[in-house]
């Protein structure tokens, strides 16, 4: 199978893809704590954040099939439009991402003390919402903050997209030390992918 690839594939297909075409890199755009945390075997981490930064230098040197996989499949798809754009070809979304190939069974590798960036986003935004309720208590002005939260999850549910996420993304925590950048950039644009 060398031609195109369709714009998304499903767990099983993605696994048929990986036995079929043993060149075929995954591509994991969640943040290195997200990574950290669980991760498809054989997966390389090179997160969007980075992709976006780096976006000058992401053309590819070779015809290897490329899938995308972030928890839920909205992350691939933005790094699929920016992988496009800078002349990748032969990309594709893990449908459902991470959360889909656990569900289903597929290996996974789990590590510790990492949150899943969905798992960060509740976190915050639980812990404002339950400030402003708790604090409008004493200054009544202060349930805007729960409001605005709120408002903030329609959003982000009805955009598909997620500012706070996004914000989380920029932490420390959750970023890519800028000296690992062109090894991480190597598993998506060099001739050969570096060794797992």
């Amino acid at each position: 199978m060398t031609g195109p690839l369709s714009s998304t594939v499903d767990v099983s297909r993605t696994r048929a893809l990986l036995e079929s075409e043993p060149r075929t890199r995954l591509i994991d755009v969640r943040t290195p704590g997200e990574f950290a945390a669980t991760h498809i075997p054989g997966s390389y981490n090179v997160p969007l954040d980075l992709l976006r930064e780096r976006k000058a230098e992401l053309a590819a040197k070779h015809d290897d099939p490329v899938v995308l996989v972030c928890g839920s499949g909205v992350r691939a798809e933005d790094a699929s439009t920016l992988l496009a754009a800078a002349g990748l070809g032969r990309l594709t979304v893990l449908a459902g991402g991470i959360n889909a190939w656990d569900q289903q069974g597929a290996p996974v590798v789990r590590g510790t003390g990492k949150w899943a960036m969905e798992r960060q986003v509740r976190l915050v935004a639980g812990s404002l919402v339950l400030t402003g309720v708790l604090a409008s208590v004493v200054a009544p002005k202060m349930k805007w903050l729960a409001g605005l939260i709120g408002g903030g999850l329609t959003f982000s549910a009805l955009s598909n997209t997620c500012a706070m996420a996004r914000a989380l993304s920029l932490l420390p925590y959750n970023r890519t030390p800028a000296q690992d950048a062109p090894t991480l950039l190597a598993a998506l644009t060099a001739d050969d992918a570096p060794a797992r």
